[in-house]
């Protein structure tokens, strides 16, 4: 990999820093181990997904990055709240 496609997979990385340190001050925000590691595979998963499409349709990267959001977030909203009422909702 190289350094511009580090920064954008440590980016997503560190975006779970926003719930572990909201965890330190409130009760509010609960997660889990499990609920880190299905988080991290998730954003690592879809930097990683850019990452490879993007360098295969250099010139369509904004279209390949807005595409790999909407699917990220559409799956997180899933897990989360249920947006869609599948099995995989949480509970």
């Amino acid at each position: 990999m190289r350094g511009k496609e580090k920064m954008i997979v440590m980016g997503a990385a560190s975006i779970l820093l926003v719930p572990l340190i909201a965890m330190q001050f409130t009760d509010e925000v609960a997660w889990t181990l499990a609920d880190f590691v299905v988080g991290g595979i998730l954003l690592v998963g879809a930097a990683l997904a850019y990452v490879f499409v993007a360098r295969q349709l250099p010139s369509r990267r904004l279209a390949v990055g807005l595409g790999v959001t909407a699917v990220l977030v559409l799956v997180w909203l899933e897990l989360a709240v249920g947006l869609f009422g599948t099995p995989f909702a949480g509970s």
